[in-house]
């Protein structure tokens, strides 16, 4: 009896064990065949938001409860996207270091080089470069090592994307030959094809080399007759924006109009890409107000501001205002000029961009003339910071190749020694002696660790002294040069006039002599005056260049003529607005007329000097003409002094145009762009 109820009993558990297992089996069943459906409706663009961090939690709890394998990578991977789609960034960093951690225990170099890939697009999110810049050149080195030349060309193309938004367009241009490089044997690739011509169209545009700019986004746009690349992405509306963004940039709106106006015939342009949408709107309303067309203004400005308001693009609220308060400052409407160029300020300042504030600033010292001066100043400031900014990211992303190279090194390295050390300790270690092997092991690696502390605080102390090395003789040959020219343009010609001046004296009565050369003395110790203000670097000449242009001038006018035989015939165009000049152009012009004239001087012998301001529709021209003896402009080589007016009229972005020959005098003729707006003022 006894007996019988032993094995009742025990039939009874069996059962109640196996029913246990089958409900157990079945929810995990349940589990997996659900995770495809919560993958999905983290996807679906009209949930809320909340909504699908929830399906993308339950989507990954059931990836966690699975085997750690490929596959369960895979879905990671997914589940990283999705939160990518929505813009959680905190889950979306923690998803892709855990694949990370997965993939560097399971030693899956192919997951491994793709998580770095995806924590460099989280620190390119964040706008941290030298972090993505990192896991981008991790990425590399295993797209290397695996041989994977597709995934290996996206990672040149980041890293080149990243490169050209931190401003450093050389290392740019070679990251994106790399990748052109890396597909040339492979099929099927038109997508990164696309993305590397358009990057290199993008690029020749910044470096206004507008022929190859529109070459690369022609072959960009070619490329796009491959049905396999995705409408939705939008890349035919993206080329024709940038095709018409080049034309913008040379001058030609009604080209530039154009293309605008395709990019936004694009199907389904708004639902797929709002942000390149409002882009398209404000640069045809631009190109419309360039082309004097008043249809749509200011409609297309305020319809792009609106959108980009509502997507929180900072950049593009900037530029939105920009455009509008050049569109109401040529209106007349000062009022709204200044209001909505102040707003650009205001907001551009909150941004990271140095881009968006240097165009505010010169927008709002055209609208405010009265504190132009403070504005020109912070333009110049700012502007400087930029470029040491950009200057220093360079050598970052190259210090990050370097360091990261070397480190690997010195890891690859301490690895062989450790396998020896493991195989040595391994043959002579015996069990009564394990636990002093084990004290002694544990000894040396911290010595060794300290030692590996101790070198790269080494290597960091010798970069930074190379570093700032480095930044003293750039610093030293930028102001050599600013000396020489300074002295070249001003001290030079002024002592060759006294030099003449005292040279004339000893054909004089010694009685008429003397006021002379008290007068000359006296201009002597001015000129010594000016190399002590050159060298405490005082800028005074310049600071009185900004407060009274043309008081200046008429003091150079009136030494030259006390000075020298020549008659000096001067004319200012009454039309030019000089207060809404840029400082900068008037130091410069400044500079050229005085060269011109000790040029004059030196060389020409003439009897008739005719200096000439003259206004004409969007440039101040500067003409120098003399009836000397002339030279040939083909033939002559070139001096220090015509080689530094070509160097400031190219800094003013204009052109010099020199005509002479030999017994016909010559002419000098410079173009200044200038905004129209300064020359139509009271016309």
């Amino acid at each position: 009896m006894k007996k019988k109820c032993k094995i009742i009993l025990i039939l009874f558990f069996v059962l109640l064990a196996c029913t246990k297992k089958t409900t157990l089996d079945k929810n995990i069943i349940s589990s997996v065949d659900s995770l495809p459906t919560y993958l999905s409706l983290a996807n679906e663009n009209n949930l809320p938001l909340k909504i699908k961090q929830n399906y993308c939690q339950k989507a990954l709890t059931i990836i966690l409860n699975q085997k750690d394998d490929s596959l369960n990578k895979v879905n990671l991977f997914k589940v990283a996207n999705r939160y990518y789609n929505m813009s959680d960034w905190k889950s979306y960093l923690k998803t892709t270091k855990l694949i990370l951690d997965r993939a560097q225990k399971s030693k899956d170099s192919v997951h491994m080089a793709k998580a770095y890939m995806y924590l460099g697009d989280y620190y390119e999110s964040q706008a941290i470069s030298d972090s993505a810049f990192l896991n981008y050149f991790q990425a590399e080195k295993l797209y290397i090592k695996i041989n994977d030349q597709y995934n290996l060309a996206k990672t040149f193309l980041n890293k080149a994307s990243l490169q050209y938004n931190e401003g450093d367009f050389f290392e740019s241009e070679i990251g994106v030959f790399k990748a052109l490089r890396s597909l040339k044997k492979q099929q099927k690739v038109n997508d990164l094809y696309y993305e590397s011509y358009n990057l290199l169209g993008i690029l020749y545009n910044e470096r206004e080399e507008y022929t190859k700019a529109l070459e690369f986004q022609n072959k960009a746009l070619a490329i796009l007759q491959d049905k396999s690349i995705l409408s939705f992405y939008q890349y035919k509306a993206a080329s024709l924006n940038n095709i018409g963004f080049i034309y913008m940039k040379m001058g030609n709106y009604k080209r530039a109009k154009f293309f605008f106006e395709k990019g936004l015939a694009q199907e389904n342009l708004f639902e797929d890409r709002a942000s390149l949408y409002a882009i398209l709107l404000d640069n045809l309303g631009y190109s419309k107000f360039k082309l004097k067309e008043q249809d749509q203004l200011p409609d297309l400005f305020y319809k792009s501001l609106k959108i980009r308001d509502s997507l929180d693009l900072t950049s593009g609220v900037v530029s939105s205002k920009i455009h509008l308060s050049e569109y109401f400052a040529f209106k007349k409407d000062t009022f709204k000029a200044f209001q909505f160029s102040r707003q650009a300020l205001a907001l551009s300042r909150t941004s990271n961009k140095f881009v968006n504030t240097l165009e505010a600033l010169k927008q709002i010292a055209i609208v405010d003339p009265k504190n132009a001066s403070s504005y020109s100043k912070e333009y110049i400031k700012l502007n400087d910071k930029m470029v040491k900014s950009e200057r220093n990211m360079g050598e970052k992303f190259s210090r990050i190749e370097y360091e990261t190279n070397e480190i690997k090194d010195q890891n690859s390295n301490l690895q062989e020694k450790n396998k020896t050390l493991i195989y040595v300790f391994s043959i002579c270690t015996l069990i009564g002696l394990f636990f002093y092997v084990y004290k002694t092991q544990q000894a040396k690696n911290r010595e060794l660790l300290f030692k590996q502390q101790q070198q790269v605080a080494n290597e960091d102390i010798y970069n930074l002294m190379i570093s700032q090395q480095n930044d003293i003789e750039l610093t030293r040959i930028k102001e050599k040069k600013k000396v020489a020219q300074d002295l070249h343009d001003g001290v030079l010609g002024r002592m060759f006039g006294v030099r003449i001046s005292l040279d004339s004296l000893d054909k004089v009565d010694e009685e008429e002599a003397a006021p002379k050369r008290k007068k000359y003395l006296a201009e002597l110790k001015n000129i010594e005056q000016d190399i002590r203000e050159i060298s405490h670097d005082l800028n005074r000449e310049k600071s009185e260049l900004i407060n009274n242009f043309i008081a200046i001038l008429n003091k150079l006018f009136e030494d030259q003529q006390n000075t020298y035989e020549a008659k000096l015939i001067t004319s200012f165009d009454s039309n030019i607005k000089w207060e809404l000049v840029s400082n900068a152009v008037k130091i410069n012009l400044y500079r050229i007329v005085q060269e011109a004239l000790q040029n004059c001087n030196k060389y020409a012998d003439a009897n008739t000097i005719k200096v000439e301001f003259k206004s004409e529709i969007d440039h101040l021209v500067l003409s120098i003409a003399d009836d000397g003896i002339g030279f040939n402009a083909k033939r002559s080589k070139d001096g220090i002094g015509l080689h530094n007016i070509q160097y400031r009229t190219a800094e003013c972005k204009g052109t010099v145009a020199l005509k002479s020959a030999r017994g016909e005098g010559t002419l000098l003729l410079i173009k200044i762009p200038i905004d129209q707006k300064i020359n139509l003022q009271n016309r």
